[in-house]
C-alpha cells in the first residue's frame, strides 16, 4: 500500500533526520513571527527552479486525500455542488409520486420479511416502474438518470423497506454496475436491456468461503481454452445478494497471466459476465439471516463453466481493480438510502415524543429526549449532506471521489443504527414490538457495517490511502533534498507554511467558503485539518513502511478524518441554505454548529491517541490483553465465587 514512499516502501534516513531538522526549524521559527512572516512571504518561487527533477507526486482533487498532506483543495466541496439542470430536476420530481405510491399501495414491508422473500406481484409492479434500471441508459431501456437522481429514489427506498432495497441494489448498485463501467458496446447491447427492463436479475459475486474482506485472495479459479476462444470456471461464491435469481453476474476469478516482457506466469484476478445458461451455474438455498430477509442471498456455485472469451470485463488480470471501483461507485448509494431510513425512524419518534405523557408532562419537554433527537437530526443531515455531495460530484465528471465514498459508507451505516437505536429507545416498549416495523428496521441495518466492505476494513482503506497520497509528496521532499540547492522553493516553502500555521500567519483559511454565522466554526475546523496533516506527517516519520501495521493509530486517524468530512460537507450545505434564503436555513445552520462542536472535539482527540506516547503505552497494553485472551480462548479471569 505504501510502495510510493521509497523503492522499498520507506523514507530514507537522511530524509527522515533532514526533514527533523526542518520541521524543529519551525518550532523556532514559531516564536519569531517577524521572521516568519519573511519567509513565508519571500521563499523561492516553485516555477523558478528549472533544473528540479520533472518527477513529481500524483495530484487529485479528492478534498480528502490532500488533508492528508496538510493541503486545501475545496473544489468538492466548497461551495456545496448544484448540478442538475432544471429538466433534470423535473424528471426527477415526477418519479417521486409513484414511487412513493408504489411503496404505500403495492409493497408490505412486514409481509416480504416474514415470507423471506418478495412476492411476484411485487417485482412485477416494480419492474414496470423502472426501478431495475434506473442508471441504464435511455437506449437500452432504462430511466437514465444521473447519480443524484438516483441517490434521490433511493431515499424512498430507505424510509419503506431495506430488504427490498437490497434486492434493487445489488441488481444494478453492483450486478450489472461493471457492464456500465466497463463493458464493451457489443456487452452493452447485449445485457443491459435485459437487466433494466426484461426482468432479468443480475448479481455480483466476489465473495468466497475463505476470502471475505480480503478480495485478492479468492480461490474461485478460470482456465483459457488451448484456443484462446474461451475460459472454463470453476469454484464458488458465498453470500450473494440476488444469487439464487440472477441469470447474469459479475464474477471474479483468478486467472493466469504472462507477462509480455519476462514471460513470468502469474495469477490475477479477472472480472467476467456469466449467464446461468452457460451450464454449470448453481446454488443453494435461500441463507436464514437476522435482516434483510425478503432479499434473496445464497451460495452460488461454478462447475466447468464455459465462458466465451468476449465476456471478459474489462482487461484480463484487471480483476480486482475492477471490483473495487464497482464497489466504490454505488456506496454514496448507501448514504442516500440510509437518509432515508434515519428520516422515518425521526418521523417515528417525533410522533411519539409529541404525544406521549408521562409524569404529567409530554416527552417533547424532556432534555434527555431532546437531545436524543438533536443528535438523531445531526446524523441525518451529516450522512444526507455527504451522499449528495458525493454524487453530484461524480455527476460533474470527478474520478477523485474514492476516499469520500469510503467515508459515507461509514458515517452512514453507523449513524443510522444510532438512530434506530434510539428511536425505539423514545418509544420505549411500543418501539420493541414487532408491529411497530422499527424492530426490523434494527435488524435490516446491521448488515450495513459488514457488507460492500466491512467498517472496519475501510476505515484502514481510508488512512492507508491518504497516507500513502501524502507520503508520494514527501517522496518529492526526499529528492528535492539531494539536490538542496536547486530545490530551495520547495523545501521553503514546506518548512515556511509549517511555521506560518504554527504562528497562526498561515494554515488552513475556509473562512471564504461558509457564511459569517458559521465563522468560528469554520476555524475550529480549520485547526482541526492543520493538525491532521501535521500528525500524518508525525506519524510516517515515525513508522516509516511499518505504518501499516499500526491499525490501532490508522484506526484514529480515519475516525479523525471521517469527522472533518462531516463538519465541511455540513458547512457547505448549511452555507448553502442561508445563501438560497430558504426556510430551513436556521436549523441548519444550528445542526451545523452542533457538529461541529463535537466532532473538532473528537477530531483533537483521536489525533492525540494516534501521536501520543501516552496513548502508545495504551495500545500496547490493549494489543497485550486482546492476545491473552485468545491465548486462553475467550474470558481471562478467575471467577468470584473462585477465588480463595
Amino acid at each position: 500500500t505504501l510502495q510510493t514512499l521509497g523503492p522499498k516502501g520507506d523514507l530514507p534516513n537522511n530524509f527522515e533526520t533532514m526533514w527533523r531538522h526542518t520541521i524543529q526549524s519551525t518550532r523556532y521559527l514559531a516564536g519569531n513571527a517577524s521572521l516568519c512572516r519573511q519567509i513565508a512571504t519571500h521563499s523561492p518561487k516553485l516555477g523558478a527552479e528549472s533544473n528540479r527533477s520533472k518527477e513529481k507526486a500524483s495530484e487529485n482533487e479528492s478534498f480528502m486525500a490532500n488533508i492528508f498532506r496538510g493541503s486545501l483543495v475545496s473544489s468538492q466541496v466548497f461551495p456545496y455542488p448544484d448540478v442538475l439542470t432544471a429538466e433534470q430536476k423535473e424528471l426527477t420530481n415526477s418519479l417521486i409520486d409513484p414511487f412513493e405510491r408504489f411503496f404505500s399501495d403495492v409493497n408490505d414491508a412486514a409481509r416480504n420479511d416474514a415470507n423471506s422473500k418478495i412476492d411476484d406481484t411485487t417485482s412485477t409492479a416494480l419492474w414496470e416502474l423502472g426501478a431495475f434500471g434506473i442508471q441504464v441508459p435511455s437506449e437500452f431501456g432504462g430511466l437514465g438518470l444521473n447519480n443524484t437522481q438516483y441517490g434521490r429514489l433511493c431515499a424512498i427506498v430507505g424510509v419503506n423497506d431495506l430488504g427490498l432495497g437490497i434486492t434493487i441494489g445489488a441488481h444494478q448498485s453492483i450486478g450489472f454496475k461493471g457492464i456500465l463501467l466497463y463493458g464493451t458496446p457489443e456487452q452493452k447491447e447485449k445485457y443491459l436491456p435485459k437487466v433494466a427492463a426484461e426482468q432479468v436479475y443480475a448479481a455480483f459475486a466476489l465473495t468466497e468461503p475463505s476470502s471475505g474482506s480480503d478480495a485478492g485472495s479468492i480461490r474461485c479459479r478460470a482456465v483459457k481454452s488451448a484456443d484462446g476462444k474461451h475460459y472454463v470456471l470453476n469454484g464458488s461464491k458465498i453470500w450473494i445478494s440476488n444469487g439464487g435469481i440472477a441469470e447474469i453476474m459479475t464474477v471474479f476469478a483468478q486467472t493466469e497471466q504472462v507477462d509480455p516482457k519476462t514471460g513470468e506466469k502469474k495469477d490475477k484476478v479477472t472480472a467476467f459476465i456469466v449467464e446461468r445458461s452457460f451450464g454449470g451455474v448453481t446454488n443453494g438455498p435461500p441463507e436464514k439471516k437476522m435482516g434483510i430477509k425478503a432479499s434473496n442471498t445464497a451460495e452460488v456455485y461454478f462447475e466447468d463453466v464455459k465462458i466465451p472469451i468476449e465476456n471478459v470485463l474489462g482487461k484480463e488480470g484487471d480483476g480486482f481493480k475492477v471490483a473495487m471501483n464497482i464497489l466504490n461507485n454505488g456506496r454514496f448509494g448507501m448514504g442516500a438510502t440510509l437518509s432515508g431510513t434515519m428520516k422515518k425512524c425521526i418521523e417515528q419518534a417525533t410522533e411519539h415524543a409529541n404525544n406521549r405523557v408521562q409524569f404529567g408532562q409530554k416527552l417533547k419537554n424532556y432534555g434527555s429526549i431532546q437531545e436524543k433527537l438533536a443528535q438523531m437530526n445531526i446524523l441525518q443531515y451529516a450522512t444526507e449532506s455527504m451522499a449528495f455531495t458525493i454524487s453530484q460530484n461524480m455527476d460533474a465528471g470527478s474520478k477523485d471521489y474514492h476516499l469520500e465514498a469510503a467515508i459515507s459508507k461509514i458515517y452512514a451505516s453507523e449513524s443510522a443504527w444510532y438512530v434506530c437505536d434510539e428511536a425505539i429507545q423514545i418509544l420505549g416498549g411500543m418501539g420493541y414490538m414487532v408491529d411497530n416495523g422499527l424492530e426490523r428496521v434494527l435488524r435490516d441495518l446491521r448488515i450495513f457495517r459488514i457488507f460492500e466492505g466491512t467498517n472496519d476494513i475501510l476505515r484502514l482503506f481510508i488512512a492507508l490511502t491518504g497516507i500513502q497520497y501524502a507520503g508520494s509528496h514527501l517522496k518529492e521532499l526526499q529528492r528535492a533534498f539531494k539536490n538542496p540547492s536547486a530545490n530551495l522553493g520547495l523545501i521553503f516553502k514546506e518548512a515556511s507554511r509549517r511555521a506560518a500555521s504554527t504562528v497562526g500567519l498561515g494554515g488552513t483559511d475556509l473562512s471564504g467558503h461558509v457564511v459569517g454565522e458559521l465563522l468560528p466554526y469554520a476555524k475550529k475546523t480549520a485547526h482541526c485539518i492543520d493538525l491532521f496533516g501535521q500528525s500524518v506527517e508525525e506519524l510516517l516519520l515515525r513508522y516509516n513502511k511499518n505504518i501499516v501495521n499500526e491499525q490501532i493509530l490508522l484506526t484514529r486517524l480515519a475516525n479523525a478524518a471521517i469527522d472533518i468530512y462531516a463538519m465541511v460537507v455540513t458547512q457547505s450545505r448549511s452555507s448553502r441554505a442561508v445563501n438560497l434564503n430558504l426556510p430551513t436555513a436556521q436549523h441548519e445552520l444550528n445542526m451545523t454548529k452542533a457538529l461541529t462542536i463535537q466532532a473538532s472535539d473528537r477530531v483533537i482527540k483521536n489525533l492525540q491517541a494516534a501521536t501520543s506516547s501516552h496513548h502508545r503505552s495504551l495500545n500496547e497494553k490493549i494489543s497485550t490483553i486482546a492476545k491473552t485472551t485468545l491465548e486462553n480462548g475467550g474470558v481471562t479471569t478467575t471467577g468470584i465465587l473462585d477465588q480463595n
